[in-house]
């Protein structure tokens, strides 16, 4: 089943896209200035309400099209318009591995993911051993409650920020796990900022930002 575009705001276009098996999920895309890459951008935990809509999310999205990146934004399965059921992350990994699809039958920019919470856990997991998608940028990862040790030998640029009040992402532990990851790397604490970002959302998407246009210039 092709996706089938539907207008949805000046800036996005709802779309649906399928799943290896067998689901189809919606999404949200924003195509940005040639040249600039696309951007997967993953959600918070379905199971505390998190979607695509989250401030983080929404946030990112915006900041990002504004810079000329393209987006695609996605609810996992059971959340909103999306077929199934929350799968306790494994079925989340083939949505990610289905949005990284949908993107790439669209276009050969480069592709990168962001996720927030939840979705860095899951997001960043899907697309380990998948080289098409060029560099990871981890926002708040859940560190102690998910297994991270995936990423200890990827050799793509990869970039976690958390604030310093996070508690589902403490810094110590998150600065250990940083310290054992192969080179390249980088990591952002900001200071004043819990799990949740709220009324922080610029801070986040500017090192977000930060981090893919080095990218460029490095």
């Amino acid at each position: 089943m092709k996706p089938s575009p539907i207008r949805e705001r000046l800036t996005e276009t709802r779309v649906s896209f399928p799943t290896q098996d067998g689901l189809h999920l919606e999404g949200l895309i924003c195509p940005g200035a040639e040249g600039r890459g696309w951007i997967i951008l993953c959600h918070p935990h379905p199971l505390y309400g998190g979607d695509m809509y989250n401030n983080v999310v929404g946030g990112l999205q915006g900041a990002l099209v504004q810079q000329g990146f393209s987006t695609l934004r996605f609810n996992f399965r059971g959340v909103g318009e999306s077929e199934g059921r929350y799968d306790d992350g494994v079925g989340e990994e083939e949505d990610v591995r289905g949005a990284a699809e949908f993107v790439i039958e669209q276009t050969n920019r480069p592709l990168f993911l962001v996720g927030y919470s939840f979705g860095a856990a899951v997001g960043a997991k899907a697309v380990v051993a998948d080289e098409r998608v060029k560099a990871l940028a981890c926002i708040s990862p859940p560190i102690e409650m998910y297994d991270f040790s995936y990423l200890k030998d990827d050799r793509r640029p990869k970039f976690f920020v958390a604030g310093d009040r996070d508690f589902v992402c403490p810094v110590k532990p998150l600065e250990d796990f940083f310290d054992s990851l192969a080179q390249p790397k980088s990591i952002r604490i900001i200071q004043d900022v819990d799990h949740f970002w709220w009324g922080m959302e610029d801070r986040v998407a500017d090192s977000v930002i930060d981090f893919l246009q080095g990218l460029w210039r490095g």
